[in-house]
């Protein structure tokens, strides 16, 4: 008898980064840390740690904001990240 695969339950942090990991799939440009973190309500450290395991990569840009320029940060998906959405 073949027994049915179980059911993965995932932890309420996990099911949140990937629900940060889809809405950076459907963005090719990605999006801002600042963003993410003020308009999405995630937090830096869950940023922080799926880019330490290769899931989402950051790069600072400069952005001009009037006279003066702005530091920020942008976050996008990576393929590993890609890949894990699709599992």
């Amino acid at each position: 008898m073949v027994t049915p695969p179980r059911k993965r339950h995932l932890s309420p942090q996990r099911r949140r980064a990937i629900e940060l990991l889809k809405l950076l799939a459907g963005s090719p440009d990605g999006a801002t840390e600042a963003l993410l973190v003020h308009g999405y309500g995630f937090s830096g450290d869950m940023i922080a740690s799926l880019a330490g395991a290769g899931f989402v990569a950051t790069e600072r840009e400069t952005m001009k904001a009037g006279a003066k320029p702005v530091e920020i940060v942008r976050v996008k998906i990576t393929d590993l990240g890609r890949e894990a959405i699709e599992e």
